[in-house]
């Protein structure tokens, strides 16, 4: 193991690993010391890409949706333009995007190791995931939605925010916990370029030392950390629609 490897393991807070001669499972009883702290980690890249993704996609998608045929604020040209920028950020895997912006991602953060690091190409890759999303969810409202809410004289803002927005919150959050489920498992794969979090354990502890113990862990960590958010998810979802509301 080099020096880098082993300096960046104590500035996460891990451990050192040990010399190869000495690699055997990890002993249960050290697993919390591991685990814990690289969940806080994951959370921390997760909270930070999705409050960016949810900020800016949104903006996007509502932009998207009126600039369209029959939109609030129609724009071909624009339209068209921001749906290719859109296609070309959903359609690049994140490991290749990931690779590729690593120029921009040390020119913005300094570095290209760390949550700092990660939260970058984790962000470019969420927005137009999530535009799409919602995007689809304000589709989905009734024309007869926004047309009463023109009709009642409210303001471009107002039918956004009320009749589109609020009449899609449902679909939105089924959306949202979608992505947000995306974001986990991207951070997984971030974690090969040392930016800490559950998949840095998996890959440095668990893949590289043969550790059958540590990979168990994660993939369980993982696999609760994704139910969870499911859950919350649906939970969100059946709170904000009123026919599920009711029948609660």
């Amino acid at each position: 193991m080099g020096v880098a490897t082993t300096t960046h393991l104590i500035l996460a807070g891990l451990p050192a690993l040990r010399p190869a001669s000495a690699l055997s499972d990890t002993a249960l009883s050290d697993l919390p010391g591991l685990l814990i702290p690289a969940l806080g980690e994951t959370l921390t890249m997760v909270g930070i890409v999705m409050v960016l993704v949810v900020a800016v996609g949104t903006v996007i998608a509502v932009c998207l949706h009126n600039m369209a045929p029959g939109g609030l604020f129609e724009n071909a040209k624009i339209y068209n333009v921001l749906s290719w920028i859109v296609n070309v950020g959903r359609s690049l895997p994140f490991l290749v995007l990931m690779a590729a912006i690593v120029p921009f991602t040390r020119l913005i953060t300094g570095t290209n190791i760390g949550i700092a690091a990660a939260v970058v190409p984790m962000t470019i890759a969420g927005i137009p995931f999530f535009a799409r999303i919602v995007e689809n969810s304000l589709r989905d409202v009734p024309h007869s939605v926004t047309q009463a809410a023109k009709a009642s004289g409210g303001s471009t803002l107002q039918i956004i925010r009320t009749a589109q927005l609020g009449e899609a919150i449902p679909a939105i959050m089924g959306g949202l916990t979608i992505n947000t489920i995306a974001m986990i498992e991207y951070s997984a794969i971030a974690g090969t370029i040392g930016a800490g979090g559950i998949g840095y354990v998996a890959v440095t502890y668990g893949y590289q030392r043969f550790d059958n113990t540590v990979m168990l862990a994660t993939v369980i960590l993982l696999i609760f950390l994704v139910t969870t958010v499911q859950l919350i998810g649906d939970g969100l979802v059946k709170a904000t629609t009123p026919h599920l509301r009711r029948r609660a």
